[in-house]
């Protein structure tokens, strides 16, 4: 039926289930939000570092390892360049599980 149509009782019924619905749902927002404290932005910021330290430090290991072996055995090969592919990779696959890991958290949650 259209606005137009209802009777006055039915248009308030209409807006008082329509205000339970809200009210349920900005209740059920508020017991979720004080059931999980510790997800405030800084719980955001710090999944970010963790992401991006993840990358880095196996990038960092791989030029450093890559460095040291290039000035002990010259050859025409770049083992730093070679290392970096490598630790970004596994830098990468590292973030890819933190990642799915917060993801799987919040979808059971």
């Amino acid at each position: 039926m259209t606005e137009e149509k209802l009777s006055s009782r039915e248009r308030r019924r209409k807006q008082a289930e329509e205000f339970t619905r809200k009210v349920d749902t900005k209740e059920k927002r508020r017991i979720k939000g004080k059931t999980h404290k510790d997800e405030t932005v800084w719980f955001g910021l710090g999944m970010i570092g963790v992401v991006g330290w993840s990358v880095a430090i196996p990038t960092l290991i791989g030029v450093a390892i890559g460095l040291w072996i290039d000035k002990s055995w010259p050859s025409r090969f770049s083992w730093t360049l070679m290392l970096l592919i490598l630790g970004v990779s596994l830098g990468s696959l590292n973030a890819w599980y933190w990642v799915k890991k917060a993801r799987e958290n919040i979808i059971k949650d």
